[in-house]
């Protein structure tokens, strides 16, 4: 299905989230905490095209290069993304082009992205199975709402946590201050997430590997930066979490990993 070239999430993206009070509750299983882009919407491609876009009209780098610079730094904020491949950018310049990034994500990514296959009934079933189920983006909170009831998924979510909320570290501490001893997973599409799950005591990361034109992120590749389990679909999930809270329970640090060889696109 082709979505419109216009968006109305444009219009709301920048407007400040309400923060309310949480307070902590125990929980019946566990804590799944869901990356939105590239982990639960099959959006990178899109996105990092127009990241080459913005990062050529930006800075002259050639757009594949581009792209490719945003791909292998993707998972942190775009502000530290720009940062670390355009240090010697005046920050004005980097704030400027971020701003640009962030408008035309909206309205030629955003626009067109769907959720992964499986991801509809996933969600279900991991509800059903008693799992509490949350969202920690980089994307502002509002239009990671928008994009979720878009899509018909935002009814299985109990918070969504954007950029406006901090970073994904922060989200990580917040969702263990609301679910006191819980176990609390991370699932993410990148480096950025494995290491910020591992940053944050008692959370175990989980990936989404992904193959792409260009660019190919191996199980292996995710499970050398943390990751306890990785795959390049998330279909297993509701058989692989009980097994990691089981090997976790018997074996403390030593998780087990299961990871297939060949993507599934």
């Amino acid at each position: 299905m082709v979505r419109p070239a216009t968006s109305a999430y444009a219009e709301i993206a920048h407007l400040p989230g309400l923060e309310e009070t949480v307070l902590p509750r125990t929980v019946e299983r566990g804590v799944v905490a869901f990356d939105l882009d590239g982990t639960l919407l099959d959006d990178i491609g899109l996105i990092s095209h127009v990241a080459g876009q913005v990062l050529a009209e930006a800075f002259g780098t050639p757009p594949d290069e581009a792209r490719i610079h945003y791909l292998a730094t993707t998972g942190m904020p775009f502000e530290a993304q720009l940062a670390q491949l355009y240090p010697e950018a005046p920050a004005d310049h980097r704030l400027a082009t971020a701003r640009t990034f962030h408008e035309k994500k909206v309205k030629e990514a955003y626009a067109h992205a769907t959720p992964f296959p499986e991801v509809p009934k996933l969600l279900k079933q991991l509800d059903r199975d008693g799992w509490t189920l949350v969202v920690s983006t980089g994307a502002e909170r509002e239009t990671a709402d928008l994009l979720l009831e878009r899509e018909g998924l935002r009814y299985w979510f109990e918070g969504v946590l954007g950029s406006g909320q901090g970073t994904k570290r922060e989200h990580l501490a917040e969702f263990r201050r609301r679910y006191p001893g819980a176990p609390l997973f991370l699932v993410g599409d990148s480096r950025f997430d494995m290491e910020a799950a591992r940053s944050v005591e008692g959370v175990i990361p989980l990936g989404r590997a992904s193959s792409m034109h260009g660019w190919t992120l191996t199980p292996d590749d995710l499970a050398r930066w943390g990751a306890a389990w990785a795959d390049y679909a998330l279909s297993a999930l509701p058989t692989v979490l009980p097994e990691l809270l089981k090997g976790t329970r018997t074996r403390g640090a030593d998780r087990p990993r299961r990871r297939s060889a060949k993507p599934r696109r």
